[in-house]
C-alpha cells in the first residue's frame, strides 16, 4: 500500500514543501529512501525503525521504499523523520490515512519514540501560515513556532502523541499565551552609552548612524574607546518590528543561534566574528548553503573590529551585500539567496603599532609601512562606508571627571524619532531609512538649501569626493536634518557631513 505525507523542509530562509511517498510492498525486508536525501535523512531509516517499535506500533517486515518529491532537490536535515515514520504506519493500515492530506509534519525521532528540535521550525511552519493544514511540530520549538500567528500548530513530545492528535483532528495545543509572549518580549540588557567617558563626537557621530542606518568605520590609536563604543550600538537602534524579526528569527533558526525557549529576536543583532574568520563563514556556503555571519546580522549590526587583519578576499565579498541587502550563495547542489541588509561597523588603527594619530605616543612606523597597512582595506570598499570617524584618545578630565554622558534610552528615543520620520517619508517607495536610498532617489529626497549645496561643490573639489561618496554625503547630511526636525537640509546639516568623511582627506589614503 502506498501512503503520502506532507512534510516541511527548508529552501533558503523559507519552506520548501516535500511530499513523503511511502510504499510497502511485499517482499524480503528492506529500507531504502530516495529523492537526493544527505546522510542525515539517509540514516532516519535507523530512528524510524526503533521510534516505532518503542511506541508500541509494529514495524513492518516489509520492503519500504520512500521517495521524497520534489526528487531533483536536496533534502538535508532530520526534520522528515517524523513524516516518514507517519507514512510507513499509513501505509501498513496501523492509523486512519484519511486526514493526512491536511497535516504536515516535522521533526526529528529519538530510537525510544520522543520528537526531537529541528533547525529552521520556523521557516517551516510559516510555509503553513494560511490554516489550511495543521502543522506537527516538536514541543520543544513550540515558543518559536508559535510566532506564526495563523498557523493551525499542533506541538508533539512523542510519535505516540501524533498518532493520537492525528485520530482527534480538533486537537490544536499550542497556547495562545505563547504567542502573546513572542511579540511582547522584553528588550535584552545591554552596554549603555553612560559608561563610555567623553568621545562626544564619537557618540554623535553612531547616534547619525543609527539614526540612518548607515555604514560606519572608526580609526583611532588602541585604546581609545572604539570597541567600547561599538558594543553600545545595539541598545540604541530601535526594536525590530513584528515582520523583521521574523525574517531576522527565521534566518538564527536555519543557522542553530536561536537560543532555548527563545520566540522571537526582537532586538537589532550583534554579531562580531574573529578577524581569521573565512569568506565563506563571513557571507554563507558550504555544499548545501547556510547563512554566514553577515545574514545572522540581517536588521542589526557587524562589527569587524581590527579590519585591515582581515583576510581580503573575506573583505571583498562584503562589497555586493553592503549595496544590495542580500547575499546570493552559489554552489553545486543550489543557488540560494539570503537577506544580508545590515549595518557594518568597523573598527582599525591608523597604522601597523597603532600610534599615527596618537599625540601622547610616538609612532614609529614607516610612510611605506602606514601605507600598506592601510592598503589591506581597498578604496572601493571604504566607499561603501558612509561614516568616517577619527575617535581620539581619552584625556586625563575624561576619567577624572564626574559627569556623566547621556544614557542609550535617551539617545535611542531621538533615533526612533528620526527612523519615524524617515519612515513617513518613505512610505510605499520600498526603503526603510535614509542609507537605503539609490542614485537619482538620493538627490530626489537629500535636496540641501542653497549655501549647503555650494559648500558641498567646493568640498567636492577639494576632497575628491567619488561619486557615491557625494551620495554618502547627502544621505547623511539628511539624517542629521532628521535628528534635528527639520525639514531642510541647511548648511550645518552638511558641514557635519562632510567631517564624517575622514579617510577621504589627503593625507590619509
Amino acid at each position: 500500500m502506498i501512503a503520502r505525507v506532507e512534510a516541511a523542509g527548508v529552501w533558503g530562509i523559507d519552506a520548501l514543501p516535500v511530499e513523503v511517498e511511502v510504499d510497502v510492498a511485499k517482499g524480503l525486508p528492506s529500507f531504502q529512501i530516495v529523492g537526493l536525501p544527505d546522510t542525515a535523512c539517509r540514516e532516519s531509516q535507523v530512528r524510524v525503525l526503533s521510534a516505532i517499535r518503542n511506541s508500541g506500533f509494529n514495524f513492518p517486515a516489509k520492503k519500504i521504499m520512500i521517495n521524497l518529491a520534489p526528487a531533483d532537490i536536496k533534502k538535508e536535515g532530520s526534520g522528515f523523520d517524523l513524516a516518514i515514520a507517519i507514512g510507513i504506519l499509513a501505509a501498513s493500515e496501523q492509523i486512519d490515512s484519511t486526514d493526512l492530506g491536511r497535516c504536515v509534519f516535522s521533526g526529528e525521532l529519538a530510537l525510544d519514540g520522543r520528537v526531537r528540535s529541528v533547525q529552521g521550525a520556523l521557516s517551516r511552519a510559516s510555509g503553513y501560515a494560511d490554516g489550511v493544514k495543521r502543522f506537527f511540530f516538536p514541543k520543544e520549538n513550540e515558543r518559536e513556532v508559535s510566532c506564526v500567528r495563523t498557523a493551525r500548530l499542533v506541538s508533539v513530545q512523542t510519535l505516540t502523541d501524533a498518532v493520537e492528535a492525528l485520530r482527534d483532528p480538533g486537537r490544536i495545543n499550542t497556547a495562545v499565551a505563547l504567542r502573546a509572549e513572542a511579540v511582547t518580549a522584553r528588550r535584552k540588557a545591554r552596554p549603555d552609552f553612560t559608561d563610555v567617558r567623553g568621545q562626544r563626537v564619537a557618540k554623535r557621530a553612531l547616534e547619525v548612524a543609527c539614526a540612518g542606518g548607515h555604514n560606519l568605520a572608526m580609526i583611532g590609536p588602541p585604546g581609545s574607546g572604539k570597541t567600547m563604543l561599538a558594543k553600545r550600538i545595539p541598545g540604541i537602534l530601535p526594536d525590530l518590528g513584528f515582520a523583521d524579526a521574523m525574517e531576522t528569527t527565521k534566518i538564527h533558526s536555519i543557522a542553530g543561534t536561536l537560543r532555548k525557549r527563545e520566540s522571537l529576536i526582537l532586538t537589532p543583532p550583534f554579531r562580531s566574528p574573529h578577524h581569521t574568520i573565512s569568506a565563506t563563514a563571513l557571507v554563507g556556503g558550504g555544499s548545501y548553503p547556510k547563512p554566514g555571519e553577515i545574514s545572522l546580522a540581517h536588521h542589526g549590526v557587524l562589527f569587524l573590529d581590527e579590519l585591515p587583519e582581515f583576510g581580503r578576499n573575506a573583505l571583498e565579498v562584503l562589497r555586493q551585500p553592503l549595496e544590495d541587502g542580500k547575499i546570493v550563495v552559489s554552489r553545486a547542489v543550489a543557488s540560494l539567496s539570503f537577506p544580508a541588509r545590515f549595518m557594518l561597523v568597523a573598527a582599525m588603527n591608523p597604522c601597523p603599532c597603532g600610534y599615527f594619530t596618537d599625540e601622547q605616543h610616538a609612532c614609529y612606523c614607516t610612510p611605506i609601512q602606514i601605507k600598506n597597512y592601510l592598503g589591506k582595506v581597498s578604496g572601493p570598499l571604504l566607499d561603501r562606508i558612509d561614516i568616517h570617524l577619527e575617535v581620539r584618545r581619552l584625556g586625563l578630565e575624561d576619567f577624572t571627571g564626574t559627569v556623566k554622558g547621556e544614557g542609550s534610552g535617551v539617545i535611542r528615543e531621538r533615533v526612533e524619532a528620526a527612523r519615524l520620520i524617515q519612515g513617513e517619508r518613505y512610505a510605499g517607495t520600498g526603503y526603510a531609512f535614509n542609507a537605503q536610498l539609490e542614485g537619482k532617489d538620493a538627490e530626489a529626497f537629500c535636496v540641501p538649501s542653497e549655501d549647503a549645496k555650494q559648500f558641498l561643490q567646493q568640498a567636492m573639489e577639494d576632497l575628491g569626493f567619488s561619486g557615491r561618496a557625494f551620495h554618502k554625503v547627502l544621505k547623511v547630511a539628511r539624517t542629521i536634518a532628521d535628528l534635528d526636525q527639520s525639514v531642510e537640509m541647511q548648511l550645518a546639516h552638511v558641514q557635519e557631513a562632510v567631517q564624517y568623511r575622514s579617510l577621504d582627506r589627503k593625507g590619509w589614503y
